[in-house]
């Protein structure tokens, strides 16, 4: 979604289609490399109360066990999402945009479904796939890439995207994933997604509950929208997590927030050609352990006042930064907090959460392990074995 206050236009970003994602078939740094994660256990939101537990590997180390292990396993506010838990797997037998057998076929119904592929290619979508309640895409065991327009998740619930590539969406109000209005619990898992004409993912018109881990982000403008625009004071119900996710040289959006409570952790975000993180009208965004990473453009955060709708002055909204790290002369940019702004911390809506220090180790891992990747796709259990 455009507005006046961002600046440039995505064109410049696009190539010739042969600069590919990076390779994710190369083998991750070993298990003895990365410093070890910690289960985030806070027993309330004071730094002096927080008691992490260590633990041995990044997030969701079981969730490849079983086809449906994924069910309901994200961190963060996106942690109730079940997708299609309870129903029967759909097999993609085609790449075909529509008919039979088709990823859209299958997105439409309105049973819960377990979607996975029996094919590998491209899938030229002539407009957006809406995806209904109840539905997980798993991409695992091939390589999907969807193209010309995105999946669009309408007024739906419990849905996980799981392991697909979405590049080179064309036309106006085109995302990669377009999640309004009024959807909630939704995971998006292990993306790779690049070069469309508006946002990447974009989440809007009172969406909430969402999680996006592990995704990867290239080759792009106004990667991530969170909150439609100032006269959308309903947006105020928005929360979402973001983590281990790999902003890799995308201008700005990593995300833009209006209204929303958004938690990052443990991402990796570079070269940005204006900011990495916008606070707009009344967001609270907590970031967390990450890593930030200028080029050129050295301040990360950047602050725009906004009025909303029901409000008599523009305001912009909030950061707080805890434990993150600022490398190549990269320049915070944090605003002292005035006694008007709020903000939450992640403790008040869930448990635990798994964040490691923002290392060269971490940095390495995310270069490698994010976006697509290479699994097999996992057998499918009885529910009652899981």
């Amino acid at each position: 979604m455009g507005n006046s206050h961002d600046h440039g236009h995505r064109r410049k970003f696009r190539d010739n289609g042969n600069v590919p994602f990076p390779d994710k078939t190369a083998a991750a740094p070993s298990a003895s490399q990365p410093v070890p994660p910690f289960i985030y256990q806070p027993q309330i939101p004071t730094s002096s109360t927080r008691t992490p537990k260590m633990a041995t590997a990044l997030p969701y180390p079981h969730v490849d066990s079983s086809l449906r292990a994924l069910a309901a396993q994200a961190e963060g506010f996106g942690r109730s999402a079940t997708g299609g838990l309870h129903g029967p797997i759909y097999y993609v037998t085609t790449l075909a945009d529509d008919g039979p057998g088709s990823l859209r076929d299958g997105c439409r119904k309105k049973e819960p479904l377990w979607i996975v592929f029996e094919v590998s290619g491209t899938i030229q979508l002539r407009s957006y796939l809406n995806v209904s309640s109840y539905k997980t895409i798993d991409g695992r065991g091939q390589r999907i890439k969807l193209t010309g327009k995105g999946l669009r998740l309408k007024e739906c619930e419990h849905v996980i995207i799981c392991n697909l590539e979405f590049e080179g969406g064309r036309g106006p109000d085109v995302d990669g994933i377009q999640i309004k209005p009024k959807s909630k619990h939704i995971w998006i898992d292990r993306c790779s997604l690049r070069d469309y004409d508006d946002g990447l993912i974009d989440i809007t018109r009172e969406s909430t509950d969402i999680t996006i881990s592990r995704c990867y982000f290239g080759q792009h403008d106004k990667t991530m929208l969170i909150g439609a625009d100032p006269t959308h004071v309903g947006d105020r119900c928005i929360r979402v997590t973001i983590h281990h996710c790999f902003f890799d040289g995308t201008r700005q959006r990593h995300p833009r927030v209006r209204f929303g409570k958004v938690h990052l952790y443990n991402n990796y975000t570079r070269n940005w050609g204006i900011y990495a993180v916008c606070a707009s009208v009344e967001s609270q965004i907590y970031s967390q352990s990450n890593i930030y990473e200028a080029g050129q453009k050295k301040i990360a955060f950047k602050y725009l006042s906004e009025k909303a709708a029901d409000k008599e002055k523009a305001r912009s909204g909030s950061i707080r930064s805890e434990g993150d790290l600022f490398v190549t002369g990269t320049q915070a940019g944090l605003m002292t907090e005035d006694g008007e702004c709020s903000m939450f911390h992640p403790s008040e809506y869930y448990p635990t959460w798994t964040v490691e220090p923002p290392t060269d180790s971490l940095k390495q891992v995310l270069q490698h392990c994010t976006g697509w990747q290479c699994v097999p796709r996992p057998a499918d259990q009885p529910l009652a074995a899981q």
